[in-house]
């Protein structure tokens, strides 16, 4: 048996796998929850006005494209 390394970057393509496995076909060796926000995952890593700053950016790149 070969073993691949694959990334999954599709959450359909991820249940794909596990049913795969579910039928014994494949056996998957590793599993990562990634589901986690970033706000979250983030929280208290930037100083309060550097956060502050992004937000602002992101908020007026995001209007640039509602126009």
């Amino acid at each position: 048996m070969d073993t691949l390394l694959i990334q999954v970057t599709n959450q359909n393509a991820y249940s794909l796998l596990n049913e795969l496995e579910k039928l014994h076909l494949i056996k998957v060796l590793k599993k990562e929850n990634k589901t986690e926000k970033l706000s979250e995952k983030y929280a208290g890593k930037l100083p309060a006005d550097a956060a502050k700053k992004l937000h602002d950016h992101i908020k007026q790149s995001r209007g640039e494209w509602d126009m």
